[in-house]
């Protein structure tokens, strides 16, 4: 699976700068990203872009950098049920989205949890939405139907942590479902965390199970 975007206009989100979905002046042109599926020999660029989320936001509650072979084992168990997907501009990986069990009773198999990051030193370049877009596209095509996402969460903006990511969502047509309060705690203060919902097929009986 490889997809080349060569207009951003319907995809003009981005996680770092939330004002940029409003304005889609301020976005220069996506020509050239193209996405396609990760593979284990990715990981080396994946925590160099991770890294940062980890040293110096509250955006994923993990404490320690994962080892490059800790990711790899990662990408390689996600891509035994679930799609796991990259973002490259001229050959460099920018950004990277997938999705994983959301719970592992087998009732839930139609729901997933999402996970976008986006290299920190690209603006404005709709990254974000791309990946999410390709995302969506390739999970509705396996059958999947409920799309949730699990965002840390505060009320007030920190050197750690502002609302940008529910924002995101939010433009990405996802619904505020639940807020647990206090329950990560990281660089010293305790944050929140929310989940959001977006539906992307329809609820039948007896639908076929995705994987």
């Amino acid at each position: 699976m490889t997809k080349q975007s060569n207009d951003c206009n319907d995809n003009n989100s981005n996680v770092e700068n939330i004002s940029d979905l409003e304005d889609t002046s301020n976005v220069r042109g996506c020509s050239g990203i193209v996405v396609r599926l990760a593979v284990p020999e990715d990981a080396e660029s994946l925590v160099e872009i991770y890294a940062p989320y980890v040293e110096n936001t509250a955006i994923t509650f993990e404490y320690e950098v994962p080892s490059v072979q800790e990711f790899a084992r990662r990408i390689d168990s996600t891509l035994e049920r679930y799609p796991y997907l990259v973002a490259e501009l001229s050959g460099q990986i920018v950004g990277y989205a997938y999705v994983g069990s959301f719970h592992d009773r087998p009732a839930y198999d139609w729901s997933v949890e999402t996970s976008i990051y986006v290299d920190r030193n690209i603006r404005h370049m709709g990254v974000g939405g791309i990946l999410h877009k390709a995302l969506e596209d390739e999970l509705k095509g396996r059958g999947f139907l409920n799309m949730n996402a699990c965002i840390a969460y505060i009320e007030r903006a920190d050197e750690h942590l502002d609302d940008n990511s529910v924002r995101f969502h939010e433009h990405l047509g996802y619904r505020m479902i639940g807020q647990f309060h206090k329950c990560g705690y990281k660089f010293g203060r305790w944050y929140d965390m929310v989940w959001m919902e977006k539906i992307i097929g329809e609820h039948v009986a007896d639908p076929e199970r995705p994987f």
